[in-house]
């Protein structure tokens, strides 16, 4: 029997159905080389677009960029799927279900993640800022999509979840050039007031850490129990903060005492009451 002679075969249905499928196999692969493509080009447009801003992390404009790729693929699945006949409805709407019961157990972790986005954009402090955040302090060692991490000045790593940091206010320590020094020192009410807020002066500006603008401020601020209180207030650079209160407290009590001027501790005065 000749297979090609057979006369039951409709060799012209055969022919058409093989050409329609011919096509639509053309077709898929030309969906899937143009969504390769149009991927291919998203991630990169979204990567030059994002690396102008100066405010968006790199971390950032590449995971928004992969982003974009895979929703491209999303989409190019989908298309080749309708392409084949596929009802792609059902499948849509299975995915979103999909999304929305992975997003509700990773609910913690993409809070973080959102958190993540927000510092690594808005950047409220960044790597080697010495920060305070949800009741810990310490300088900013890496920020990740994740968590931030943190080193305390006696060299102890802290890991904070982004979600918790996001969440709290935030103090940078080191956002500015300069910071203002407070120090306040107590005198004895016997002592003179103007003395004392003259050696204060002297020393602010004999130390070249201090600024002179904005200007020192030497006043007195409280009449305590036991003291009369002087306040100075001088400007420095961020980096010299602590190390320059430290001192001021320590040439303040040596030049009070060799001038004879006062400091005085808290007396308690007991009285003794008998019938």
């Amino acid at each position: 029997m000749n297979f090609f002679n057979d006369e039951s075969i409709n060799w012209e249905e055969l022919t058409a159905q093989g050409i329609d499928l011919g096509l639509l196999i053309l077709g898929a692969l030309v969906v899937l080389i143009l969504g390769m493509w149009l991927a291919g080009f998203v991630e990169s447009r979204l990567t030059k677009l994002f690396a102008k801003s100066d405010r968006i992390d790199n971390t950032v404009s590449a995971f928004l960029a992969s982003l974009g790729k895979y929703a491209v693929f999303i989409f190019t699945g989908i298309a080749l799927l309708d392409q084949f006949g596929v009802e792609t409805t059902s499948l849509v709407a299975l995915l979103g279900a999909a999304g929305l019961a992975i997003g509700l157990a990773l609910q913690g972790t993409l809070s973080n993640l959102a958190a993540g986005v927000m510092l690594l954009i808005f950047r409220p402090f960044k790597i080697g800022d010495f920060i305070q955040v949800g009741g810990e302090s310490g300088t900013v060692e890496a920020i990740s999509l994740f968590t931030t991490r943190l080193d305390t000045p006696d060299n102890v790593r802290i890991t904070i979840p982004n979600g918790s940091v996001w969440g709290n206010p935030i103090t940078n320590y080191s956002f500015h050039d300069t910071r203002r020094v407070q120090v306040v020192v107590g005198i004895g009410y016997d002592d003179n007031i103007d003395d004392a807020m003259k050696v204060i002066s002297d020393i602010v500006a004999a130390d070249g850490r201090c600024l002179d603008t904005p200007g020192p401020v030497v006043a007195v601020t409280e009449l305590g129990d036991s003291s009369v209180n002087v306040m100075v207030r001088v400007w420095c650079a961020s980096g010299d903060y602590w190390q320059l209160s430290w001192d001021l407290l320590k040439l303040i009590k040596e030049a009070y005492d060799a001038k004879g001027i006062n400091i005085p501790y808290p007396i308690r005065t007991i009285y003794n009451v008998t019938d």
